[in-house]
């Protein structure tokens, strides 16, 4: 038997299943950079705190309670709580308590906020197609769709990120 591999040990990956998942990890690291750099360049903005922004705005008023922002961002709530803090020091996001429960804290939208993330979404948007949708055909898009939802589908089964 193998040294590197006893009976215990999970199976080690194909040699395609290397080849995949080293593309793979290596587009997870190259994405978000040249996403990055984009929004940072064009909108003095970080690609998370777009999203944070995004986020917001789809909401018909604006307003997340935190914990549901972090939820649906994939990140903890002391990641959301900074770049919130980040975006509220901006006049792009403001907090406060919930009138409902007075407990939760939520996070709201402003009007420069609005204007800021409906600015620079079509450059976002032009990067994101020329990186991600300009490189494949429609059935690899669906495909690519597929793809994700089976491996978002393992990493949360419960579907609370929204996915």
């Amino acid at each position: 038997m193998d040294e590197l591999q006893r009976s215990s040990d999970p199976p080690w990956l194909s040699d395609d299943e290397q080849h995949a998942w080293r593309k793979l990890a290596m587009l997870m690291t190259l994405l978000p950079a040249a996403l990055d750099t984009q929004l940072q360049r064009d909108s003095d903005l970080t690609h998370f705190g777009y999203w944070v922004l995004a986020m917001l705005s789809e909401r018909p008023d604006r307003t997340l309670r935190m914990s549901d922002l972090a939820a649906q961002a994939a990140a903890s709530p002391s990641r959301v709580s900074h770049v919130v803090a980040r975006l509220e020091n901006n006049g792009w996001v403001r907090r406060a308590k919930s009138t409902c429960d007075g407990r939760s804290n939520l996070a709201e939208l402003t009007e420069a906020g609005y204007r800021k993330v409906v600015e620079s979404a079509p450059g976002h948007v032009e990067r994101v197609r020329s990186l991600v949708f300009d490189a494949l055909t429609g059935t690899q898009v669906q495909q690519l769709g597929e793809i994700c939802g089976a491996m978002l589908r393992r990493i949360d089964p419960d579907g609370r990120l929204g996915t």
